[in-house]
């Protein structure tokens, strides 16, 4: 008897040991959100009047990474409206502003900058140094002005938003909601329309450099004329577009998506069918990716995207976004996939990307970011080599691009 127990002990342990190695496995599958996953959240509304023409999971908490930063610039515009602040009033650099993770704009401590440059840091390159020192401004400190954010977004009506710093950096208790980001989309253009064209600058001249908005929806899809992209290994990837066709303007939101292609694609996906149930016609450049099935309200489901339409509108998308860098060639596919996450951590966009090759009969695998404009690419590379990482900037070939 005490045999027989002892083995069934051994095989009660042997039990939970394979339970906790299939959860280690399972566990970086569950990182990658994807249409249809458990992270992921979708709305389209009518600007005009707030009616709901899409939604998917629309209340669902989730992390709202970058797009924290809309709030950040509605509280920047409403002080300008307000007069506390003038768009050339400087924004002193904190150590603490300074050494915010990248993307930044490498602000020195003790310097300062503009609000209006602090603005289009955010818009563009979504700077979490500028938005540091933006909040500090405004608040006092990074902290009271998570406050300050968090209260205004109760009296907008976002009742699920809880905002812990000026960026969207990670932090395991900030959170949003599609609807919410809807909400405050609309906010921004309706209360702020000498400041709402921000969100379409193309690009801005920073110390002798030319700066491309990461928002690639400007080019690829007619109408959009903003807002912001997000992204982190929590959130996954994030965007809210404003469209207007026809004299209508439409608000889409898309969380949690599985790279910066699917999630552009779904979103010209979602504003096609929502201009379509207000009557306005699908304009034929964007015909091809209408064709991506769309998530129902009542479940969501994978996209079947047909391929040839899929790659012409991501090649179109990525026109201006047609780099990457590489950043080591590793022995097992696990170590590059870790290494490519920190390279897409320090571009703060493009796609983390795995190649394999073989040299010498030895299968190395090549850790990479790809869709990134030469500016982030070389900005990424140079962050990384402040860390002493390996990090090389190429150039994407047109088959490369039409593949992301």
């Amino acid at each position: 008897m005490a045999a027989d127990a002892l083995q069934r002990t051994k095989l009660l342990r042997r039990l939970v040991r394979c339970a906790a190695a299939l959860v280690m496995v399972a566990m970086p599958l569950a990182a990658h959100a994807q249409i249809g996953s458990a992270r992921y959240s979708s709305i389209v509304v009518d600007a005009s009047s707030g009616e709901v023409l899409e939604a998917a999971n629309a209340d669902a908490l989730r992390h709202p990474a970058s797009l924290t930063k809309m709030m950040t610039l509605y509280m920047a515009f409403e002080a300008l409206r307000d007069r506390r602040v003038t768009l050339d009033t400087l924004v002193p650099v904190s150590a603490h502003a300074a050494a915010q993770e990248p993307t930044k704009l490498g602000l020195v401590p003790g310097t300062r900058i503009t609000v209006d440059q602090a603005i289009l840091g955010l818009v563009t390159k979504s700077a979490n140094d500028a938005a540091a020192a933006l909040g500090e401004l405004l608040g006092g400190s990074e902290d009271r002005f998570a406050q300050m954010m968090t209260l205004r977004a109760r009296a907008l009506g976002m009742s699920r938003t809880t905002f812990l710093n000026a960026s969207g950096l990670p932090d395991p208790d900030q959170w949003t909601t599609a609807r919410d980001m809807a909400s405050l989309a609309r906010h921004l253009v309706a209360d702020f329309p000498g400041y709402y064209g921000y969100f379409s600058t193309p690009s801005f001249v920073w110390q002798r450099r030319v700066i491309f908005n990461h928002d690639r929806m400007l080019k690829s899809y007619p109408g959009a004329d903003g807002l912001k992209t997000g992204y982190t290994d929590a959130s996954g990837y994030n965007l809210v577009t404003s469209a207007v066709r026809g004299g209508v303007r439409l608000i889409g939101v898309v969380l949690g998506a599985s790279s910066s292609g699917e999630r552009d694609l779904h979103m010209a996906a979602l504003l096609n069918q929502g201009f379509g149930q207000m009557d306005v016609p699908t304009e034929r450049t964007v015909q091809a990716s209408s064709r991506i099935g769309l998530i129902p309200s009542a479940h969501a489901a994978t996209i079947e995207t047909p391929r040839k339409a899929a790659h012409a509108a991501v090649a179109s998308a990525g026109a201006a976004a047609g780099w990457g860098i590489q950043v080591g060639a590793y022995a097992t596919e696990k170590a590059a996939r870790y290494a490519a996450s920190l390279g897409r951590r320090a571009a703060d966009g493009g796609d983390a990307h795995i190649e394999s090759t073989v040299i010498n009969k030895k299968t190395l695998y090549r850790a990479q970011v790809t869709g990134l404009t030469a500016g982030d690419a070389q900005d990424a590379c140079a962050t990384l080599a402040k860390k002493k990482a390996p990090c090389v900037v190429f150039r994407l070939t047109a088959r490369q691009v039409a593949s992301r």
